[in-house]
Formats: structure tokens, C-alpha cells, sequence
């Protein structure tokens, strides 16, 4: 009999052996495979989390400067772009090839008169062609001498039209540096208000008003970085455009006289 126990006894942990074994199995099995899928899915979040970090980033350094000075200027920014691509794109309309259309012009002095030639500056876009018509319809009327003096007034007009709103990005660029220097300052003033309330020169303290100084400062002279680009490539385009009208000018005083003498 008691053999007969034994045999059970052994027999019993055995099998509870062989079970807890085979359990062990399963569960190192579902563990392994919860691991690997939560591996997977982060190594699919990763370029997400990436792709999105610098949007992310920026807006938390511009929410820590503060919305106040941050806000005036994001204005400054969004105010001096919209400008800039304004002249920009009428700049672009304002060029005109001005070697062809003087030549245009002087080839219809010589066949059709002075009409043919002001019908061409009228189908023409851009100030150097208005510039033409204004001299070209005093010389009927008024002489050699009165259109010439057209030709200077009407250029000083077209010359005011091109450079109209430009200041407003040049304030811009001073203002955006300025809001940031200014919260540098505000932010220095209540880090060390904090410290007067602690009475203790605490890092921690420091640190808060310190960063916000910093963010509206980068942030002032990027706003001003951006607009100075846009602003040096608008006074670079009116320039050019400026000279093609005084070198065009000087060409159609000489074209006129020319056609007036052949009379």
C-alpha cells in the first residue's frame, strides 16, 4: 500500500511538472509575441514622431515665449511676407523686354507716325511702355521740349508707383528685432523679481524668465532675417526696372527728335 502511494505521489508531480512546463511555454510564447508587435508598431510611430517633431517643437518654443510678444511678432511676419509677395508679383508684371518694345516703337515712327507708335505703348503692360505713350502724345501737341519734360515727370510717377508699401517691410524688419529685445528685457525683470520674492539666487528660478528672454529674441531676428531677403530681392528688382526706364527715356527723346527732323 504504501508503495502504491508513492507511485501516485511521483506519478502526480510528474504531470503537475509537464503542465506547469507546458504553461511556462505558452506564456513565453504570448510574450514574445506582444513584444515583437510592440515593437513593430514603434518602429511605424518613429518616422511619424520625427515628421511631425519640428512642427511640434515650434510650437512649444513659441507658446513658452509667450503669446504676447510672440503673437506681435508672428503679425510683423505674416504683414511683411503678404507685402513682399504683393510687390513681388506686380514687379514681375512691371518688366517688359525694353529692347524690343523700343524698337517696336521706333520701327512704327518710322512707317505709321506717332499713332502707330502709341497704339503699340498702349498694348504694352509695364511703366517703360506708359512712359512712351505720355511722351510720345505731348510731341503732337506740345513739341520736343514739352514731351521730354513728360517723359521725367511721368518717370518720377511710374518710379513711386514701384517702390509703393516697400517702406512697410523696412519697418517690419526694424520693429520684429525690437518686440524681441524687448521681451528679452521683460523676461530678465521677472526673473529677478522672482529671485528678490525667493531671497535665494535659485537656478531654477532664473531659468524660466530667462528662456523666455532668449525665444523672443530668435525669434524677433528670424522674422527680421526672412523679411530682409524678400525686401534686398524687391529694391535689387526696382532697381533694374528704374534703369531699363532711364535708359528707354533717353532712347525715345532720341527717337523723337530724329523723327521730327525727317519731317
Amino acid at each position: 500500500m504504501k508503495r502504491l502511494f508513492s507511485i501516485l505521489a511521483i506519478a502526480s508531480i510528474m504531470a503537475f511538472g509537464s503542465v506547469n512546463a507546458t504553461t511556462y511555454a505558452n506564456t513565453s510564447a504570448v510574450a514574445s509575441t506582444i513584444v515583437t508587435s510592440i515593437q513593430e508598431e514603434n518602429s511605424e510611430a518613429a518616422p511619424a514622431e520625427e515628421t511631425q517633431g519640428f512642427h511640434q517643437e515650434l510650437k512649444k518654443r513659441f507658446m513658452q515665449g509667450g503669446p504676447a510678444f510672440m503673437g506681435i511678432v508672428l503679425l510683423c511676419l505674416i504683414l511683411g511676407l503678404a507685402i513682399a509677395i504683393e510687390r513681388i508679383i506686380f514687379l514681375n508684371l512691371s518688366t517688359t523686354n525694353t529692347k524690343k518694345l523700343t524698337q517696336n516703337v521706333e520701327e512704327a515712327l518710322k512707317s505709321g507716325g506717332v499713332d502707330a507708335a502709341k497704339e503699340i505703348c498702349r498694348n504694352t503692360r509695364g511703366p517703360v511702355a506708359s512712359i512712351f505713350y505720355q511722351g510720345l502724345d505731348r510731341i503732337e501737341t506740345e513739341g520736343i521740349d514739352a514731351a521730354e519734360k513728360a517723359v521725367v515727370a511721368y518717370g518720377g510717377v511710374q518710379m513711386g508707383q514701384l517702390e509703393k508699401n516697400v517702406s512697410w517691410i523696412s519697418l517690419f524688419i526694424a520693429i520684429a528685432p525690437m518686440l524681441g529685445f524687448m521681451g528679452t528685457v521683460i523676461g530678465m525683470i521677472g526673473a529677478f523679481d522672482k529671485i528678490e520674492a525667493a531671497g535665494d539666487m535659485n537656478p531654477s528660478l532664473v531659468a524660466g524668465g530667462i528662456k523666455v528672454a532668449l525665444l523672443t529674441t530668435v525669434f524677433g531676428l528670424i522674422v527680421a532675417i526672412i523679411l530682409q531677403i524678400f525686401y534686398n530681392y524687391i529694391i535689387a528688382k526696382i532697381d533694374g526696372i528704374v534703369n531699363d526706364m532711364e535708359d528707354a527715356s533717353i532712347s525715345l527723346v532720341d527717337m523723337m527728335i530724329l523723327n521730327k527732323l525727317h519731317k
